[in-house]
C-alpha cells in the first residue's frame, strides 16, 4: 500500500482517480487547491503526489518549485497539456514523471510504482568517490574538494548515475530512463540543460571539461581528472 496525495481541482477527475487507487489498495487523500496540497505534503509526508498543473489558486509549475523546496516526495504531473515545452518546464522544476489526460488508473498506478521504487534506492547506503568528488546517496549530499555542491534533485540524480558508472559512457536514452523515468524520445533537451548546470557547479565548461566528458553522438561519462585514463 502506498500513501498518495491527489491535487486536482476537477471534482470528477479527483473522485475517479481517488476511487480507482483506493480500490487497488492504496491510501489516498485528495485536495482541490495547490496550497492545500502543499500543506498536506509538509504535514503528512505522503509517498507520492499526483499534481494537476491547472489549479485555481496557484500556477502548477510554481507549486512544483515550492514542493521541491520542502520535500523530495516523488511527484507525477497529471495534465491535459501535452506540449513539449510545458512538460520540459515541469520536469526541470522537479517533477519525476507525467501523464496526459485522459488516462487509466492502471497507467497512473504503474507510474506511481515506478517513481516510488526509484525513490527507494536512497535506502541503500552508498558513497562514491571520483577524484575530488564525493557523492553520498544516503544523505543526497555531494561535495567537490570538500565544498558542498548545491544541487537540485535532478542534478544530484544525474551526477549519482554518472558516478555509479564512472569511466563508462552513459547515453541520453539511459539518462532519460534512469533519472527522468521516460522512454527514448522524451525531452532530451532537458538533459542538455541539466548537464550544462551541473558543469557550471563543477567549475567546468563543455569546451574545457574536467569531470563530465561528452562523447559526440553517444553520451556522457564522468572521469577522474587526475587519472591518466581521463
Amino acid at each position: 500500500m502506498t500513501s498518495i496525495l491527489v491535487v486536482e481541482d476537477d471534482e470528477a477527475i479527483r473522485t475517479a482517480v481517488t476511487r480507482g487507487l483506493r480500490e487497488r489498495g492504496h491510501a489516498v487523500e485528495a485536495v482541490g487547491t495547490g496550497l492545500a496540497g502543499l500543506e498536506h505534503i509538509i504535514r503528512e509526508r505522503p509517498q507520492a503526489v499526483l499534481l494537476d498543473l491547472g489549479l485555481p489558486d496557484i500556477d502548477g509549475l510554481t507549486l512544483i518549485s515550492m514542493i521541491r523546496a520542502a520535500s523530495d516526495v516523488p511527484l507525477i504531473v497529471i495534465t491535459a497539456q501535452d506540449d513539449d515545452p510545458t512538460m520540459v518546464r515541469a520536469l526541470d522544476r522537479g517533477a519525476d514523471d507525467y501523464v496526459v489526460k485522459p488516462f487509466g488508473t492502471d497507467q497512473v498506478e504503474a507510474r506511481v510504482r515506478a517513481v516510488v521504487r526509484r525513490g527507494g534506492r536512497d535506502l541503500t547506503p552508498s558513497v562514491i568517490k571520483v577524484g575530488g568528488l564525493v557523492i553520498d546517496e544516503t544523505t543526497r549530499r555531494a561535495t567537490l574538494d570538500g565544498a558542498v555542491l548545491e544541487l537540485s534533485r535532478k542534478e544530484f540524480d544525474l551526477l549519482a548515475l554518472l558516478a555509479s558508472r564512472r569511466g563508462q559512457v552513459v547515453t541520453k536514452r539511459e539518462v532519460l530512463a534512469e533519472v527522468w523515468q521516460l522512454p527514448a524520445g522524451g525531452p532530451d533537451r532537458s538533459v542538455d540543460v541539466h548537464v550544462s548546470w551541473l558543469r557550471r557547479k563543477l567549475g567546468e565548461t563543455a569546451a574545457d571539461p574536467r569531470y563530465l566528458v561528452s562523447v559526440r553522438g553517444v553520451g556522457l561519462r564522468l572521469v577522474d581528472p587526475d587519472s591518466p585514463d581521463a
